[in-house]
């Protein structure tokens, strides 16, 4: 991009001081510079001073406006959801704060205003079918004892698919809970239910192989080996990746005969609504999730409504 050294400079100094000082993840500092980069492609200016509210609002009319490459192809007309643009949008404020903390002259971050998305819609699944998906591997198999350590896993833990994939094989079964470093470099402490323990344990036991790993790659059964066999990973890699663990869940859910898409994030989702659902308070969901805002957390109240119409058929007095 001409003319513009000065700003890619600082957002080079920018995205390391992110990287180093703030401690966020690589993946936070490669989207950032990803959202930064799409901004100074729009903008072509070459100064902090360059950069204005009317160039802000012409920016975030550009975001609106954007069709997403798939979208675009099949209907022609889908736009960015509000979600997305406010990625880019958070990126260039936090990019605005850094200058205005190096007193950098240019426009406040505090111009940014996010755009209002709806409420966030959570996927879920019933408690019966939970329990299928949960007994549906074959534990007669090696692949089967792992399947089953996962989501007995997910399900205990609400563990997020990145945290389960970075487990050791060390996990101490003898306790009843562990430590976990999450989102932000977070440690958290997470709890085994009986069922869990069991299932990693029983797992663990017909390991015959020597890696590290919690859960690796073995021979799939011939309803799995088609897809896993299109992944090509060194043998020195036996780790399973996130991508792993979203097919096995998405095969289990095929074979309990639930329709509907199951994640990893759907397990997690059962996890926190089945604690609130018997009485658990938010701020101890939010604590086990790892999640930093509360609010986060408060798209799991809609499963406190049965019991508050419990508590109004109960206590609530008739006219008589």
């Amino acid at each position: 991009m001409a003319n513009s050294s000065e700003l890619e400079r600082l957002k080079r100094e920018f995205l390391e001081y992110t990287e180093i000082e703030r401690g966020r993840s690589l993946k936070t500092v490669e989207n950032y510079n990803h959202y930064l980069t799409r901004f100074l492609e729009f903008a072509q200016v070459s100064k902090p001073g360059d950069i204005t509210p009317d160039l802000i609002r012409e920016y975030r009319l550009w975001l609106n406006r954007q069709t997403t490459r798939e979208r675009a192809s099949n209907f022609g007309h889908e736009t960015l959801k509000k979600k997305t643009q406010n990625y880019y949008l958070i990126a260039l404020r936090a990019f605005l704060k850094y200058l205005a903390k190096r007193s950098i002259k240019t426009v406040s971050p505090e111009v940014i205003e996010l755009a209002k998305v709806g409420e966030r819609h959570i996927d879920l699944i019933t408690k019966e079918e939970l329990m299928r998906l949960l007994d549906a591997p074959d534990t007669a198999t090696l692949q089967g004892l792992r399947d089953k350590a996962i989501l007995e896993l997910l399900f205990s833990t609400g563990l997020r698919v990145a945290e389960l994939c970075s487990l050791s094989r060390d996990l101490d079964l003898t306790s009843d809970e562990f430590s976990i470093r999450g989102k932000g470099e977070k440690i958290r402490v997470v709890f085994l239910s009986p069922e869990a323990k069991d299932s990693v344990r029983a797992y663990l036991n017909k390991r015959k192989d020597m890696d590290d790993a919690m859960f690796v790659r073995v021979d799939p059964p011939k309803s799995l080996e088609g897809k896993e066999k299109k992944v090509k990973r060194p043998e020195s890699e036996p780790r399973l990746t996130s991508r792993s663990i979203q097919r096995i869940i998405k095969h289990y859910a095929i074979k309990a005969g639930i329709s509907k898409r199951v994640t990893p994030h759907v397990v997690r989702h059962m996890f926190a609504t089945d604690l609130l659902s018997n009485g658990a308070d938010l701020r101890s969901v939010q604590m086990l999730l790892g999640h930093a805002n509360i609010a986060t957390t408060q798209i799991y109240t809609h499963v406190t409504d049965k019991a508050l119409r419990d508590t109004h058929q109960k206590f609530h007095s008739r006219r008589k």
